[in-house]
């Protein structure tokens, strides 16, 4: 076991006789820096060294690049980035990659509940995007996967040939997609299939987890590492699968990671990926108790017949061909109750979940980690069927907040995004062209994209997630949703003649009601 990167860091923050010259100012002394090293300790601060210092992350040999190695070695991959902007960055670097790979003008199918990040991407890329659909539970209103045949038939309905295709496995929500599959659908049309397995950093490293995306012929993998593989907040992974678009897509992503990543690469958060990868190789055992508790969860919470699993209807959906054993989604619709108004009423009595919807709250095991399954469990159902107090509690079942349709795209994301635009009142949004990504939170899916038309139903959608306790609207002009920016009307945009101004108020006004 070894963790060449964190070793080399601890050792240079070990020697006493240093005397410090550079950022960090505080030069690992206490004194300089009271308030961090009352707070996190003066050990941290050792810890906090600048970027290229010989050995350690610049010169032949040098231990990132070890670790980088080992990382690559671990998950199959060819090459593999450590990453301080998060999986965000990730996303950033796969999509400017492909502004210069293949054809400009050909457009990269994703999946359409793709996070907000790859979005950004395709705006700074300047890219054509298409989409593919995914599944979508009507009861409980979550998005799934892509199904093969789905993506086949996204492939044959669209213009042109894909330059790339990009999805999602696993969900948020644990659903596991049949990459294998769906990889061998992309390479028959030439495009790599880049997967967004932020929430499958942990595949592969037992045997009662799914397989790593890579084994299965992805080509390149987003792995967002501090969700259950266990480095820190804002630190991940991108995997380079050794394919046959490798070659051709290493140096674009060098180009962008060069693009993406900060000048002050944070130490702390590469020695932490470097850690999680050696604790993650070697730890098979401890993952084995996170699975077992993870199944105590479930059968606690099956046993006492309030709530349900969401992963037991799984089986209805055809795309998803295995779970995240991990991952314990609990229906909290099924007993009347709203999923937001749960999550928020568990935090204040110390028991955090990871994402709530209306109808389910979402508990992350991460590798390793054994909670309390007891006081979880008694804290659900501790909850009444009724609070008077928070007029949000009880939904009716067939009231779950369905994920509305997207407006048509009818302008380049880039272009909309950087024309003029003027914000307006909600309610006259409808029908005009967005300069924005708006995505509800959570889960963080986009449910308008810059070129993309308001509809009356993404309007009432947003305004409820924003007036539910913890929701918000990422990219809005203003957290009430009070305005929305659009395209300025005298800048050409695409013709709304077509659009029913009054009807869809009309309708806007019906939604929100409702």
């Amino acid at each position: 076991m070894t963790a060449p990167y964190a070793d080399a860091l601890a050792q240079y923050a070990a020697r006493d006789d240093r005397v410090r010259l550079y950022v960090p100012g505080h030069g690992a002394d206490a004194e300089a820096a009271p308030a961090l090293a009352e707070y996190f300790g003066a050990e941290l601060l050792r810890h906090d060294v600048t970027p290229l210092l010989s050995g350690l992350d610049k010169g032949p040999g040098n231990a990132l690049d070890e670790a980088q190695r080992l990382a690559a070695g671990a998950w199959g991959a060819k090459r593999t980035w450590f990453l301080t902007n998060g999986a965000s960055q990730a996303n950033r670097m796969a999509a400017i990659a492909l502004g210069s790979f293949r054809a400009a003008e050909a457009p990269v199918l994703a999946q359409r509940s793709a996070h907000s990040s790859f979005i950004d991407g395709i705006i700074l890329a300047g890219l054509v995007p298409a989409f593919v659909a995914p599944t979508i539970d009507p009861v409980l209103g979550i998005n799934h996967g892509v199904s093969p045949a789905a993506l086949r038939d996204a492939i044959e309905r669209g213009e042109a040939r894909p330059k790339a295709v990009y999805l999602i496995s696993p969900s948020y929500f644990g659903a596991v997609a049949d990459v294998a599959a769906l990889a061998e659908a992309a390479h028959a049309v030439g495009a790599p299939l880049i997967v967004d397995a932020a929430w499958g950093a942990h595949f592969g490293f037992h045997p009662a987890l799914p397989e790593n995306p890579l084994a299965l012929g992805a080509d390149l993998v987003v792995s967002s590492t501090h969700k259950l593989a266990g480095s820190l907040t804002q630190s991940a992974m991108l995997h380079l699968g050794d394919g046959p678009f490798a070659a051709e897509l290493e140096p674009l992503l060098e180009r962008a990671f060069a693009l993406t990543q900060s000048t002050s690469t944070s130490a702390l958060l590469l020695a932490s990926l470097d850690l999680a990868r050696d604790s993650i190789e070697h730890g098979e055992a401890r993952i084995a108790r996170s699975i077992e508790a993870a199944d105590r969860l479930r059968e606690a919470v099956r046993a006492r017949g309030r709530f349900g699993i969401v992963s037991d209807g799984f089986d209805r959906f055809e795309d998803i061909v295995a779970v995240d054993p991990l991952r314990v989604s609990i229906d909290v619709g099924a007993a009347g109750l709203n999923g937001h108004a749960v999550r928020e009423r568990l935090e204040h009595e110390g028991v955090s979940f990871e994402i709530s919807t209306d109808s389910a709250v979402v508990a992350v095991l991460g590798a390793g980690a054994v909670p309390d399954i007891g006081r979880i469990v008694e804290a659900l159902h501790a909850i009444p069927a009724v609070e008077p107090a928070a007029g949000e509690a009880l939904v009716a079942r067939a009231g779950a907040l369905a994920l509305p349709a997207p407006g048509p795209l009818v302008m380049r994301p880039r272009d909309a995004f950087l024309a003029p635009g003027e914000a307006v009142p909600i309610e006259q949004a409808v029908g005009r062209v967005s300069t924005d990504s708006l995505a509800a939170y959570p889960p963080g899916i986009p449910n308008v994209l810059p070129g993309e038309r308001i509809t009356a139903e993404v309007v009432a959608f947003l305004r409820r997630i924003a007036a539910m306790p913890g929701g918000h609207v990422r990219g809005a002009a203003d957290p009430a949703l009070s305005v929305l920016r659009v395209v300025r009307a005298d800048h050409g945009q695409p013709d709304t003649a077509d659009v029913d101004a009054a009807a869809a108020l009309d309708a806007a006004r019906e939604l929100a009601l409702s």
